[in-house]
């Protein structure tokens, strides 16, 4: 069964530390060129992937002493907070382009992009942290592929007038925020047992 607050609460964190990334203005970058839904649907296939081996990775921490999760995971949050409040602006990748504009050219394209650029990215391990933490892997895994796939359509679709209105460095720091707050609770619960 399917926790809707454990799948919000992944949601929202990984969409906000996702949404100022490298893969979102890859997206934008590839909606702009080709199909969208093409694009959509590789981006979206290897985010799943990513999220699989990430649930995975957390579930097998459920095993270690709840205590030592709550502080391994706490660390590891801060830690994450820090790396998005001291990341600087990233600039556009450059995006190979397929030869045609076929369905599996492009889709192709958009899979292995993301592969490669999300792989032990930032959001693939909070999600990780997430799945340990919550001892949930089903909810855990809605939430982090339904915030990549919305954080990869909003890029796709829409990127340009998103950035325009939301500055990227509020979402950077409402994202480090929410981590802060989530590793500081993860090792007040690993203290306080």
């Amino acid at each position: 069964m399917i926790s809707f607050t454990v799948t919000a609460v992944v949601f929202g964190v990984v969409f906000l530390a996702e949404l100022p990334d490298k893969t979102a203005l890859a997206g934008l970058v590839l909606g702009t060129r080709y199909r969208a839904s093409y694009v959509f649907a590789g981006v979206a296939a290897a985010f799943a992937v990513h999220v699989a081996l990430a649930v995975a990775a957390g579930s097998v921490l459920t095993l270690l002493p709840q205590q030592l999760v709550h502080a391994l995971t706490g660390v590891l949050f801060l830690g994450g907070a820090a790396v998005l409040l001291m990341k600087k602006d990233e600039d556009e990748a450059e995006v190979r382009k397929p030869e045609n504009q076929s369905f599996w050219k492009v889709s192709g394209a958009g899979f292995m992009l993301i592969l490669v650029a999300e792989f032990g990215d930032l959001t693939q391990i909070m999600t990780a942290n997430l799945a340990a933490r919550y001892d949930d892997p089903l909810s855990v895994g809605v939430g982090a592929v339904l915030a990549l796939w919305s954080v990869a359509a909003i890029g796709i679709v829409g990127g340009k007038a998103l950035m325009r209105r939301v500055p990227l460095k509020l979402i950077t720091k409402v994202a480090a925020l929410l981590m802060l707050g989530l590793g500081l609770w993860s090792l007040w619960e690993a203290i306080v047992g």
